[in-house]
């Protein structure tokens, strides 16, 4: 049976149906349908595994033995693997087939996350977490490539609409699992809860994609240059971005010897592409307007989506003392809308302009964050609510219609490299986004400290009535020595003004977080109607 061929490169269209999904001419609806929702599952289960891992860190670091600093590394062994397999995807599915691609990965996956349960060892568990990653990471661009080249033009928007819960509605729900399962039932169920929806996408994999006849030769005429530098220059700036605030970013040796590594290697790497004929990732899309445009406002997107979901849980824990299970319900509620509202989308995609449901959808995630900007120590669950609920409808408009409006005129040869750039920059935005509010957040804790403990002077009456007051309350609650009574009263005012300093720091993060957003929603107003796009799309 022919089929067309998902390139990521501008080579022939017409040629046996080696690596590529079947053509929606010959494919059945309901087989069709079976493989965008088994491929969207994967992609759901992938994402939403970084962040249910995340929540639950701090157990698993203490049942395996390892410490604060090195626990960091479950999480990115993963990333590094996961952003590393996203622009090889597409390739790969021409060399093996996207039935044996898929497949193969899936099932890795769920094995690999059963392993990760039984690791003894940080060792063992930054090994299976790296293999997961790999093989998750496969799950993501395949679901998004599936989607704009078996759907027709018109129903993509509902395929693209079930891929936008894995990116935005599982960041959101993936704390609210992590804390359940980890405080009522054990860390080792975070790995186990993706047995069985693993098993519904294996099983709708298999009845839904054509077997096809592996091409081997292709990794003879692989890009070899392109991957290896590229392979290299993504682990090295995944590795700086997440263990540059810890390291003290350029203060440390070993970050800048990777950065020059990332430097030099993503160097050659875009030389690489753009010169050779049959590069890995057709990098020419990105002058394409739309397309352009489009990830920039994905990048933006990443940087806010995963950035506030980093934020949200360290204020919750160090302001309010919330445990992991806690903190989950309050991130509920980002969630719990998106879930109603993204199968909507698709019908408002019909009768409104696309750009302007993106444009309403960033300014309200801007808002959500701009609502958190004058933060007290009593803003807790119920001061969240609002916001939570004003962040979920906003990213519940941007995705859908950004991903429709980005892929619109997308030729089909070009899906591969336009589904691994969309996917990873999103990725990389996150992963941008976390490394740069954990350094602006300790710099502007630090500043605010400053500000306010050079206001607290001993000289000041005011300052000399609060440490008597402080002292007295201690003295009549067991305290015997005046002097260390004084001393407990000096001590409390400076955690005191350490708390709001750290307070004044989150609600700026957030008003960071609210501009980054407002710049996204300006690239958008530079997007043209799919209608005025030239040339043909995938259809």
């Amino acid at each position: 049976m022919a089929t067309l061929q998902i390139a990521a490169n501008g080579n022939s269209l017409a040629r046996p149906a080696a690596a590529t999904p079947v053509a929606p001419a010959v494919m059945s609806p309901l087989r069709m349908w079976a493989a965008v929702v088994g491929s969207t599952l994967g992609a759901f289960m992938a994402v939403l595994n970084i962040q249910i891992v995340n929540a639950s860190l701090a157990d698993i670091q203490g049942a395996i033995g390892a410490g604060t600093d090195d626990g960091g590394w479950i999480s990115t062994s993963y990333l590094i693997a996961e952003i590393v397999v996203i622009p090889l995807s597409a390739w790969l599915a021409r060399v093996f087939s996207v039935r044996n691609y898929l497949l193969v990965n899936a099932i890795l996956f769920l094995i690999f996350s059963v392993a990760c349960a039984f690791a003894a060892n940080l060792q063992q568990m930054i090994i299976l977490r790296a293999i997961q990653g790999f093989s998750g990471g496969v799950l993501i661009p395949m679901a998004f490539t599936i989607i704009i080249t078996l759907l027709p033009k018109a129903k993509q928007p509902i395929g693209l609409a079930l891929f936008a819960l894995s990116a935005t509605f599982a960041p959101a729900i993936g704390p609210t699992i992590g804390g359940y399962l980890t405080e009522n039932w054990g860390w080792e169920h975070i790995f186990y809860v993706n047995l069985v929806p693993g098993a519904l996408m294996v099983g709708l994999l298999w009845v839904s994609l054509d077997r096809a006849p592996m091409n081997l030769k292709l990794l003879a005429k692989g890009d070899w240059p392109g991957i290896v530098t590229m392979a290299i220059g993504l682990a090295a700036l995944q590795t700086v971005l997440e263990e540059g605030n810890k390291e003290d970013w350029f203060g440390s040796h070993f970050i800048v010897r990777l950065s020059i590594i990332a430097a030099v290697s993503l160097t050659l790497f875009l030389i690489i592409e753009l010169k050779t004929a049959n590069p890995l990732l057709n990098l020419r899309l990105l002058v394409r307007r739309n397309f352009g445009f489009g990830i920039v406002a994905n990048f933006l997107l990443g940087i806010a989506l995963y950035g506030s979901v980093f934020v949200l849980p360290i204020y919750l824990t160090r302001i309010q003392g919330y445990n992991s299970e806690q903190i989950g319900m309050v991130l509920a509620w980002t969630g719990i809308p998106q879930l109603l509202l993204i199968p909507l989308v698709p019908r408002l995609m019909k009768r409104f302009d696309v750009r302007l449901l993106i444009v309403v959808g960033f300014a309200l995630f801007a808002a959500s964050n701009f609502m958190n900007v004058h933060m007290t120590g009593d803003y807790a669950s119920d001061q969240l609510f609002w916001p939570n609920i004003v962040r979920a409808i906003g990213q519940a408009l941007v995705f859908t219609p950004l991903s429709a409006i980005a892929t619109a005129g997308i030729e089909q040869e070009n899906a591969g490299s336009a589904s691994a750039l969309f996917n990873m920059m999103r990725n990389l935005g996150g992963a941008v986004g976390i490394a740069s509010l954990q350094t602006f957040l300790s710099k502007r804790e630090q500043f605010h400290s400053n500000i306010l403990t050079n206001s607290v002077s001993v000289f000041e009456e005011a300052t000399r009535d609060r440490i008597a007051r402080l002292t007295g309350y201690f003295m009549s609650h067991g305290v015997s020595d005046q002097a260390l009574a004084s001393h407990k009263a000096v001590v409390a005012i400076a955690l005191k003004i350490r708390k709001q300093a750290n307070i004044m720091a989150f609600s700026d993060t957030f008003f960071l977080l609210g501009v980054a957003l407002v710049v996204a929603l300006l690239a958008t107003l530079l997007l043209r109607k799919p209608g005025q796009l030239s040339g043909g799309g995938a259809h």
